[in-house]
C-alpha cells in the first residue's frame, strides 16, 4: 500500500507536535500560558505539573509509534502507526490545554 502523501509530513508533525509538548511540559510554556493571570501561582503551578503527569503515557506512546513507524519504513503498517503516534500527540496536548484551562479556572 502506497501513502498518497510522503512519510515526511507526518513524521515533521509529529517533531511539531513533540517540541510543543516538550516546551509546555519542560520549558515552563504551559505554567506561564495558563498560571501567569491573577491567584496563586505556586498552587496553580502545583496543579499544572499534575496536569503535564496526566498527558506524560500518551506523550511517550506517541514517540514510540513515531519510532516504530520509522523502524517499518516499509510496508502498510507505517501510515497506520505513524498516524497513530501523530494522534497521541494530538491527545497529549489536549490534555495539557484542557487541564491547563481547568487549572485556571
Amino acid at each position: 500500500m502506497r501513502l498518497g502523501f510522503s512519510p515526511l509530513l507526518p513524521t515533521v508533525a509529529s517533531l511539531l507536535l513533540a517540541a510543543l509538548w516538550g516546551l509546555s511540559v519542560f520549558g515552563g510554556w504551559g505554567v506561564e500560558a495558563f498560571c501567569a493571570g491573577g491567584g496563586s501561582p505556586s498552587s496553580c503551578s502545583e496543579r499544572y505539573g499534575a496536569v503535564s503527569a496526566a498527558s506524560v503515557p500518551f506523550a511517550v506512546a506517541a514517540a514510540v509509534c513515531t519510532l516504530a513507524a520509522w523502524f517499518r519504513r516499509e510496508g502498510p503498517a507505517f501510515g497506520f502507526v505513524i498516524g497513530a503516534g501523530v494522534a497521541c500527540w494530538v491527545v497529549a496536548e489536549g490534555v495539557l490545554f484542557f487541564g491547563g484551562m481547568l487549572v485556571q479556572s
